[in-house]
């Protein structure tokens, strides 16, 4: 029976959350605890990577942490981004979250359909020819993408906008929970560094998004839950279709 599981991202903020409903429907405690802690670089540091970020056009984006230092970032330079500028994401939610910060409607936003780096692949493909990308990432980025760019001779810089540390997870972990939910492949980091020789025990682990995915598989955890899914474009959704399939047990 699941009972209680463990989001490691931040307490959504307010009283209303799909999480909260999640949680009273099917009667189990949810704990939220951020598995890692996003420290921004600053617009002084920034600039020793000399890199000129109105020269480019378009901008892939694989989190919502590299969505929020890429604005500060231009909003402590004073730098205007262009209207035409495009912006490629690893996800639907990615690409939605980016309404903070544009109107939406009038720019140019396009996302990978399963999540993964093959699907955006995909997407950039059909504009690679008349785009230069920045890829706003932290001091541990995907590689794949930069590869893939390179290996298509695009014009593209890697900005470094923040670092990602690992928390203190000790106190959080020896609660013992039924399920543990992963978003980025520094959560799963941490969970290593904390506990280097961490046994799932049957706890179920689920993951959001194919980085993170890849990382738990690579960390040697099981899986039984991942999202985005047809079904679950959400963690929310998957984690619904999960305890509504641990009932009927």
């Amino acid at each position: 029976m699941i009972k209680k599981v463990l989001i490691t991202q931040p307490k959504p903020e307010g009283e209303k959350s799909p999480y909260f409903d999640l949680a009273k429907k099917h009667n189990v405690e949810l704990h939220f605890h951020p598995f890692i802690i996003v420290d921004g670089i600053p617009a002084k540091e920034f600039r020793k990577q000399k890199i000129e970020i109105h020269n480019f056009t378009a901008v892939i984006f694989t989190s919502r942490n590299a969505i929020d230092h890429f604005f500060r970032t231009c909003d402590e330079m004073k730098i205007n981004i262009s209207q035409n500028t495009k912006y490629f994401c690893i996800t639907e939610s990615v690409a939605l979250y980016l309404q903070k910060f544009i109107l939406y409607r009038k720019r140019k936003v396009f996302y990978s359909a399963d999540g993964t780096n093959k699907s955006l692949f995909d997407v950039i493909n059909k504009h690679k020819d008349n785009e230069k990308f920045l890829y706003p990432c932290s001091q541990s980025f995907d590689s794949e993408i930069t590869n893939w760019l390179r290996a298509h001779h695009c014009e593209y810089a890697t900005p470094e906008l923040y670092k990602i540390i690992s928390n203190d997870i000790k106190d959080i972990i020896a609660q013992n929970f039924d399920v543990i939910c992963f978003f980025t492949p520094g959560g799963v980091k941490s969970l290593i560094e904390n506990f280097p020789a961490y046994k799932q025990n049957g706890t179920k682990i689920g993951t959001f998004g194919a980085n993170t995915t890849k990382a738990a598989e690579e960390a040697g955890l099981t899986l039984d839950i991942k999202a985005p899914q047809p079904k679950a474009p959400s963690m929310v959704s998957a984690l619904e279709i999960f305890l509504t399939s641990q009932k009927k047990k």
